[in-house]
């Protein structure tokens, strides 16, 4: 796991019999505006920010009473294993700034901050949403709106994908928009509060999957990702381009596996008499799952103008030998296409 930075914890810790006002100096002390409640062998028991103090205080508690009373024993927190990511992700994902880990113990390990792991985690590389599309086969549910900006839980689609992203260390996010796209350009604006740059590429007709790739501003220098904006997934992103990286592609398509049940016992039949019988079985296929990360040289093999299939694309690589590499999936993905989907992703959600 790669380390973030971490802030100073003696200066964030209090004990438990400690008051009120010596979890303010606490707070005040560290800038990060929550104080860790530690018991005296250094195990984490609660947290408290500013507002669970300014809610006690209203309550009628004191600045000399127990900080126990401005305590939130139920706090959000991380293993040791988790990796800089998915701690990242939580932070955005969850609003807020800070999260500890702690060890099967219950022991304070370190603090994950956002602004630490934020800094300097910067790949360079762009990535790409496609995020113009009608959603159609969803029917009402994009009437007054479009697919990526569907909610799911407690915000749209398209910025838990904005989050994933970000989480990789992929600043700057291009947003290929067109069915409705002021809703999106309103709700992401430049990106500042997505702590990335969100550019858009506007299509005045649908251009496809890849087409809108030819309406980037500069040409990248290094692999882009690219995406399909009606995704909800937490692929390793860093392990994606890192396969991308190692294997030399000018292509990496991200897979899912697929598997097809048959409700009923199949027979093979040759000529005329039955040879075997299978009770229900398994067809498995490898689905391609709408994630990509492209070279350089495979995007001058976009057309300048009009629409065009990533399908398109990855054909005409192979047709030049340029190598197309396959990373199968074992992360969480689901594809929000239909409205059965959609409220799956919704119950799971819950």
């Amino acid at each position: 796991m790669n380390s973030i930075e971490k802030a100073p914890l003696e200066t964030l810790v209090v004990k438990p019999e400690a008051t009120i006002r010596d979890a303010m100096v606490a707070i005040n002390r560290s800038g990060l505006e929550v104080a860790l409640i530690c018991d005296s062998r250094n195990r984490l028991i609660a947290m408290t920010t500013d507002g669970d103090i300014r809610r006690a205080l209203l309550r009628g508690e004191s600045l000399e009473s127990c900080i126990m009373t401005a305590a939130n024993p139920r706090f959000t927190k991380l293993s040791p294993e988790t990796e800089r990511s998915e701690a990242v992700q939580t932070m955005l994902m969850g609003g807020i700034r800070c999260v500890p880990v702690v060890d099967a113990d219950g022991t304070l390990v370190r603090l994950h901050t956002l602004w630490a792991a934020l800094l300097g985690q910067d790949t360079g590389s762009f990535a790409v949403v496609m995020a113009g599309g009608k959603g159609e086969r969803l029917g009402e549910l994009t009437h007054g709106l479009p697919k990526p900006m569907l909610p799911v839980g407690d915000r749209p689609i398209l910025e838990r994908i904005v989050n994933l992203i970000v989480s990789h260390g992929i600043r700057r996010i291009f947003l290929s928009v067109n069915h409705m796209a002021s809703m999106i350009e309103d709700h992401f604006g430049n990106g500042t509060g997505f702590h990335c740059r969100i550019e858009y590429l506007r299509e005045r007709e649908a251009l496809g999957t890849a087409g809108a790739l030819k309406l980037l501003p500069v040409r990248p220098t290094q692999p882009l990702l690219v995406m399909n904006g009606d995704l909800l997934t937490n692929v390793n992103l860093t392990k994606l381009f890192a396969l991308h990286a190692a294997a030399g592609n000018a292509a990496t398509v991200a897979l899912r596996r697929h598997v097809m049940k048959v409700p009923y016992g199949v027979c093979k039949v040759e000529g005329g008499q039955v040879v075997s019988l299978e009770e229900k079985p398994e067809f498995g296929y490898d689905i391609n799952a709408g994630i990509y990360v492209l070279s350089p040289e495979s995007l001058d093999l976009v057309p300048e103008v009009g629409p065009f299939t990533m399908t398109s694309l990855l054909d005409n690589c192979m047709a030049r030998k340029m190598p197309v590499g396959a990373y199968r999936m074992q992360e969480s993905w689901q594809d929000i296409g239909l409205p059965s989907e959609f409220q799956s992703a919704q119950r799971t959600e819950k």
